[in-house]
């Protein structure tokens, strides 16, 4: 067994992935709003004439369940499937989604997946939040192809995720426009390491990630219909 780059990054750091889970409403700009438009969006396009079924979700990169927590205050009896490469994060998703009786936890890196498919069923709605940008273009484009061959006919794919700016006059400018943010929304008395978020993505080897022009064409090419981008801060995209 090869270690993934997953087991290499620093999500599989107990303190790391805990800051996360504490602290990501005051550094993740407009988390809430994402949110909203995101429940939204499963209202219009993904429950809509499947009100008479469980709806089958699979969440990519799943966290400690929140979106599908979420998603549950929109449609009670929805199918999750959650994925992610940290058993912390599962076990933190599974307390979270304790009294959700159709659920399904995976632990699973993305290379996991390309590697060795362990979701033989089909999807109506699959998102993925903040997690793809860990992969090189090349391995976004596979799972973004594994995605489309996962989703039932009029699935939905939602990435939420953060981009590369394509000059670095806008990538100045968008890291300001979320440090100001951070400066706005969070207690930075209390915690001033908020600040150096930024930078701290910035500099992290972890994140990979491409331009929104570059990942748009690759999904349209692979055949994904009505093709958008619903929301964009800075880096910040869905």
């Amino acid at each position: 067994v090869t270690m993934s780059d997953f087991d290499r990054s620093r999500w599989t750091e107990e303190e790391f992935s805990q800051e996360y889970r504490d602290h990501a409403d005051e550094y993740v700009p407009d988390r809430r709003r994402m949110i909203a438009i995101t429940q939204s969006l499963y209202r219009h396009f993904v429950k809509r004439g499947r009100e008479d079924r469980e709806v089958r979700v699979l969440d990519l990169g799943c966290g400690d369940g929140l979106f599908i927590h979420e998603l549950r205050q929109v449609d009670a009896k929805l199918d999750a499937t959650l994925v992610d490469g940290s058993g912390e994060m599962l076990e933190a998703a599974g307390r979270r989604l304790a009294d959700l009786d159709h659920k399904r936890l995976v632990r699973a890196s993305f290379q996991d997946l390309l590697a060795e498919d362990c979701l033989k069923t089909p999807f109506d709605f699959i998102l993925s939040s903040l997690a793809i940008h860990h992969l090189p273009l090349s391995e976004k484009v596979a799972l973004f192809e594994y995605i489309y061959a996962h989703l039932n006919p009029g699935g939905m794919f939602l990435n939420v995720d953060v981009v590369l700016s394509p000059g670095e006059d806008l990538e100045r400018w968008y890291l300001a426009l979320w440090h100001d943010w951070i400066v706005a929304h969070s207690d930075v008395s209390r915690y001033p390491e908020l600040l150096n978020v930024p930078q701290r993505y910035k500099a992290n080897p972890d994140n990979v990630p491409d331009t929104l022009r570059v990942q748009l064409e690759a999904i349209e090419r692979i055949g994904f219909r009505q093709v958008d981008c619903y929301y964009k801060f800075g880096i910040y995209v869905m």
